[in-house]
Protein backbone atom coordinates (compact mmCIF):
# COMPACT_ATOMS: atom_id res chain seq x y z
CA UNK A 1 0.00 0.00 0.00
CA UNK A 2 1.18 3.09 -0.73
CA UNK A 3 1.74 5.74 1.84
CA UNK A 4 2.02 9.84 1.20
CA UNK A 5 3.05 11.60 4.32
CA UNK A 6 2.56 15.46 3.95
CA UNK A 7 4.51 18.26 6.61
CA UNK A 8 5.39 21.78 6.76
CA UNK A 9 2.04 23.11 7.22
CA UNK A 10 1.56 25.73 9.71
CA UNK A 11 0.48 29.87 10.58
CA UNK A 12 1.76 32.33 8.92
CA UNK A 13 0.75 36.12 8.34
CA UNK A 14 -0.71 37.59 4.49
CA UNK A 15 2.48 37.96 2.26
CA UNK A 16 4.45 35.06 4.36
CA UNK A 17 5.83 31.29 2.89
CA UNK A 18 5.40 27.80 3.58
CA UNK A 19 7.07 24.60 1.96
CA UNK A 20 5.14 21.94 1.85
CA UNK A 21 6.84 18.24 1.42
CA UNK A 22 5.19 15.14 0.47
CA UNK A 23 7.19 12.28 1.26
CA UNK A 24 6.29 8.62 -0.84
CA UNK A 25 7.17 5.21 0.39
CA UNK A 26 7.68 4.13 -2.74
CA UNK A 27 9.83 5.65 -5.78
CA UNK A 28 7.69 8.62 -7.18
CA UNK A 29 8.37 7.59 -10.86
CA UNK A 30 5.80 4.72 -10.83
CA UNK A 31 3.11 7.23 -10.22
CA UNK A 32 1.93 9.06 -13.63
CA UNK A 33 1.99 12.26 -11.37
CA UNK A 34 2.10 13.48 -8.19
CA UNK A 35 0.86 16.90 -6.65
CA UNK A 36 -0.90 18.74 -4.03
CA UNK A 37 -4.86 19.19 -3.57
CA UNK A 38 -6.24 21.31 -0.66
CA UNK A 39 -9.84 21.87 0.84
CA UNK A 40 -10.84 24.90 2.51
CA UNK A 41 -13.86 24.62 5.28
CA UNK A 42 -17.45 24.40 3.11
CA UNK A 43 -15.64 23.92 -0.14
CA UNK A 44 -14.88 21.10 -2.42
CA UNK A 45 -11.44 19.54 -2.72
CA UNK A 46 -9.49 21.49 -6.02
CA UNK A 47 -6.43 20.87 -7.16
CA UNK A 48 -3.47 23.40 -6.75
CA UNK A 49 -0.70 21.87 -8.34
CA UNK A 50 0.92 18.38 -9.84
CA UNK A 51 4.06 17.55 -12.01
CA UNK A 52 3.94 14.48 -13.84
CA UNK A 53 6.91 11.75 -14.33
CA UNK A 54 7.93 13.95 -17.01
CA UNK A 55 8.42 16.79 -15.08
CA UNK A 56 5.25 18.69 -16.53
CA UNK A 57 3.53 21.06 -14.37
CA UNK A 58 0.42 22.39 -13.71
CA UNK A 59 -0.97 24.91 -11.84
CA UNK A 60 -4.48 26.49 -10.32
CA UNK A 61 -4.66 29.60 -12.08
CA UNK A 62 -4.85 31.28 -8.23
CA UNK A 63 -1.53 30.14 -7.22
CA UNK A 64 0.01 30.62 -10.20
CA UNK A 65 3.23 32.69 -9.75
CA UNK A 66 3.16 32.58 -5.87
CA UNK A 67 3.63 28.43 -5.47
CA UNK A 68 6.10 26.31 -7.13
CA UNK A 69 5.65 22.28 -7.23
CA UNK A 70 8.91 20.44 -7.31
CA UNK A 71 10.36 16.82 -7.02
CA UNK A 72 13.43 15.00 -5.82
CA UNK A 73 13.20 12.03 -7.09
CA UNK A 74 16.56 10.42 -5.14
CA UNK A 75 14.45 11.04 -2.23
CA UNK A 76 10.92 10.32 -3.40
CA UNK A 77 9.89 13.64 -2.62
CA UNK A 78 7.44 16.48 -3.68
CA UNK A 79 7.32 19.67 -2.46
CA UNK A 80 5.18 22.74 -2.67
CA UNK A 81 6.83 26.18 -1.56
CA UNK A 82 3.92 28.94 -1.36
CA UNK A 83 4.89 32.10 -1.37
CA UNK A 84 2.58 35.27 -1.06
CA UNK A 85 0.52 33.65 0.75
CA UNK A 86 -3.56 34.90 1.21
CA UNK A 87 -5.90 34.65 3.50
CA UNK A 88 -7.71 32.31 0.83
CA UNK A 89 -5.09 29.94 0.87
CA UNK A 90 -6.02 28.62 4.03
CA UNK A 91 -7.14 25.04 3.48
CA UNK A 92 -6.00 21.58 4.43
CA UNK A 93 -3.73 20.94 1.88
CA UNK A 94 -3.55 16.79 0.49
CA UNK A 95 -0.47 15.32 -1.52
CA UNK A 96 -2.23 12.94 -4.27
CA UNK A 97 -0.48 10.72 -6.56
CA UNK A 98 -1.84 8.56 -9.41
CA UNK A 99 -0.62 5.69 -10.65
CA UNK A 100 -2.85 4.13 -13.84
CA UNK A 101 -6.17 3.87 -12.30
CA UNK A 102 -4.78 4.31 -8.55
CA UNK A 103 -4.97 7.07 -6.95
CA UNK A 104 -2.99 7.91 -3.02
CA UNK A 105 -4.08 10.52 -0.49
CA UNK A 106 -1.85 11.48 2.21
CA UNK A 107 -3.51 12.59 5.20
CA UNK A 108 -3.26 16.31 4.59
CA UNK A 109 -1.38 19.42 6.38
CA UNK A 110 -3.52 22.58 7.83
CA UNK A 111 -2.36 25.89 6.49
CA UNK A 112 -3.50 29.23 8.19
CA UNK A 113 -2.98 32.50 6.88
CA UNK A 114 -4.42 34.85 9.03
CA UNK A 115 -3.06 38.43 10.30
Amino acid sequence: QVQLVESGGGSVQPGGSLRLSCAASETIFSFNAIGWYRQAPGKQRELVASITSGGRTNYADSVKGRFTISRDNAKNTVALEMNSLKVEDTAVYYCNAKASVYVYWGQGTQVTVSS
